[in-house]
């Protein structure tokens, strides 16, 4: 069985959308012949916790984990709150958060130009150490890094150059063309020392993956180093659960919400119809699943749906599933960030596995939108289309009242992660 070391700073029982992309792949690599050895850190900042991500690794992975030093450790002790300046768990981005206060810019400053390209390069150099030696008793074929955070490329760049094996560089977001990358308060030298490292990455890469169009297309003009499209997906194995949903009208959001992603137009045309429609009234729940800004929160209290509201906080995976199956319309907002165009939300693929009718909102035009209309799963609507917005909300009300409210029957099987782990394979059989 031919090896793939794969270093990566998010492994189980860390959980959120940044853990599951090479869970997955991990799954189901052994089945196409290839043995996963996941390099990570020992004790890693912990965002989310998710033990049940621990199940879907198979037997075959091997696992080697590494003490990591962590500045944000280090700075919740001199400082208190989080790294970054705000409480512990009051924002889902503490980076491209609202609250510009002096101790939040001081901590992006200090973040953004004495930790580049992020505060994870501590661990590259003792990391390529060890590597190097551990490679050389217990040898593999392919080198794959994950990133964010990108200093796991640097430990793939350096690596890679040491031990002259094929490496991949997996961007499970953008670098600096990422929406938060504006946010770090950067120096011209830091700014453009972010820019030649991530020159420097995509050029000693083998090759580079990319989870959309639009970020395969910009790192492709910046260079010569082949760029593959392996999209994020959904598992099929965890849709199986026979599931019965419950008699509300449940307007359900999954995973991160974030401040800047707030839909306030939505929660108007909801409360509108509340007020005109008693039926619409009683039958609607919010169901918020994940880590929330309280300023969503707030927005949908202020907006008179508070009654409306279950906020759920953060659960596991399987459990965020079952709640996606429950919904009656999935709601799915864009950041308000015009980088924010070019990227695909793991949900997104979750949300059409789950087979319920998706409310999009952000820009039209979005990759997000490309595929929501390619596989008929929904609509996606201008941040304050309301009108629109109010003639979907309607539509999906009447369907549900005389229960003609349908399962979508698109095939979206290019999406499952065990096609996409297939195509990752056929890539790294390229490399050898």
């Amino acid at each position: 069985m031919k090896k793939v070391l794969i270093i990566s700073y998010y492994w189980p029982p860390s959980g959120g959308s940044g853990v599951q992309r090479w869970v997955k792949f991990a799954k189901y690599l052994p089945a196409e012949g290839w043995k996963p050895v996941v390099y990570t850190p020992s004790n890693p900042e912990l965002i989310a916790v998710d033990k049940s991500l621990l199940e879907e690794i198979p037997g075959e992975v091997e696992v080697i984990k590494r003490k990591i030093v962590e500045p944000y450790a280090i700075y919740r002790r001199l400082f208190g709150g989080n790294a970054l300046g705000s409480s512990a768990g009051t924002e889902v981005n503490p980076i491209s958060g609202r609250q510009k206060n002096f101790k939040r810019k001081l901590s992006l400053f200090i973040r953004g130009n004495f930790f580049i390209p992020d505060p994870r390069c501590l661990w590259v150099r003792p990391s390529v150490r060890f590597l190097k030696r551990y490679l050389e008793k217990h040898p593999v074929d392919v080198i794959v890094s994950t990133g964010p955070p990108h200093s796991m490329h640097l430990i793939g760049l350096k690596l890679s150059k040491k031990t002259g094996l094929p490496w991949v560089a997996d961007f499970r977001d953008p670098w600096t063309k990422m929406f938060y990358f504006k946010h770090l308060e950067l120096t011209k030298w830091s700014e453009k020392r972010h820019r030649a490292l991530e020159r420097k990455v995509l050029d000693g890469a083998t090759a580079v993956v990319a989870v959309s169009p639009k970020v395969r297309e910009d790192f492709q003009a910046m260079t010569s180093t082949p760029v593959e499209l392996i999209t994020n997906g959904y598992d099929e194995s965890d849709y199986r659960e026979t599931f019965i949903a419950d008699e509300n009208f449940n307007v359900t959001h999954t995973g991160l919400f974030a401040a800047d992603g707030n839909p306030e137009t939505f929660w108007k045309v909801l409360a509108d119809k509340c007020s005109q429609d008693r039926v619409f009234s009683e039958a609607l729940r919010i169901r918020l699943v994940g880590k929330t800004d309280a300023e969503i929160v707030d927005s949908i209290r202020s907006a008179g749906l508070g009654e409306k509201l279950m906020n759920f906080g953060y659960k596991d995976h399987l459990t965020a599933v079952r709640e996606q199956r429950n919904a009656t319309v999935l709601l799915l907002p864009l950041r308000q960030e015009p980088e924010y165009e070019a990227v695909l939300p793991g949900k997104l693929f979750e949300y059409l596995a789950s087979r319920r009718p998706i409310l999009g909102i952000g820009q039209p035009d979005s990759a997000m939108a490309a595929i929501v209309a390619e596989t008929h799963a929904g609509k996606v609507f201008d941040w304050d289309d309301a009108d629109a917005i109010r003639i979907y909300v309607d539509e999906c009300w009447d369907q549900f009242k005389s229960d003609t409210l349908r399962d979508n029957e698109e095939d979206i099987s290019r999406f499952d992660r065990k096609t996409l782990t297939k195509t990752y394979v056929k890539l790294l059989e390229r490399m050898l």
